[in-house]
């Protein structure tokens, strides 16, 4: 029992070293791809073998302003000053589930969000979220946050295969992400919560209500 115990623990161990070692690879490498892409594509390419992601990676001095003021509004106000966890926004999140009885709110921060999207499958069971909170404190670690932004920026979804902000962009406004008003990155950050269903529903009042109160915060948030 004890051997099988040493290797289960010896099994974690590489593997925790692998996802650090990911980690301080992408300090000066950009990501070709995510474990949420990967997992998208293959859903895609399950209803159709020809799918291909709609991806195009951007620097950070190539993305408007308004986006990453919009993305914070909506996602991690405090996002510039917390170390990767906002006690607080995951306390209320936790009291709103509760008072609804079921998941309606997550409370997770851009860098956990990003550490999700890279490494982890969309399950919500403790051992994922176990594994989100110990890469999240990974990349809070070795990176700054202007680079844990610009990789969020890059490899979120935005849509059906549509992923970063130069791709949805392109796929929604014909545009470049440098490009973006305040009202556009205000309704791309809006949707994305559920950026497949806000695709196909881009008229839809709770998208336009949340775009409103977005525009209205944008001015006040902190981006790195």
């Amino acid at each position: 029992m004890w051997r099988g115990i040493g290797l289960l623990f010896l099994l974690l161990l590489i593997y925790q070293l692998w996802i650090f070692a990911h980690v301080l690879w992408w300090i000066e490498f950009n990501p070709s791809t995510s474990s949420f892409m990967d997992n998208r594509l293959s859903v895609m390419q399950d209803a159709d073998p020809d799918a291909r992601l709609q991806y195009r990676w951007v620097p950070y001095a190539k993305i408007s302003n308004n986006l990453k003021r919009a993305l914070i509004a909506s996602e991690d106000a405090k996002f510039v000053d917390h170390e990767g966890f906002d006690w607080d926004g995951m306390q209320k999140a936790y009291q709103k589930d509760m008072k609804k009885g079921r998941i309606v709110a997550g409370g997770s921060t851009i860098s956990q969000q990003l550490a999700k999207n890279l490494f982890l499958s969309g399950s919500r069971s403790p051992l994922r979220k176990i594994e989100e909170a110990a890469i999240t404190v990974m990349l809070e670690a070795v990176m700054d946050k202007q680079r844990i932004f610009e990789i969020y920026l890059n490899v979120i979804e935005w849509g059906n295969g549509v992923f970063g902000a130069e791709a949805a962009s392109r796929h929604y406004y014909h545009i470049g992400a440098s490009q973006l008003s305040a009202a556009q990155a205000a309704k791309l950050a809006a949707m994305v919560p559920n950026p497949r269903y806000y695709d196909t529903h881009r008229t839809a009042g709770g998208l336009q209500r949340k775009t409103g109160i977005i525009m209205a915060r944008m001015n006040s948030s902190d981006i790195p």
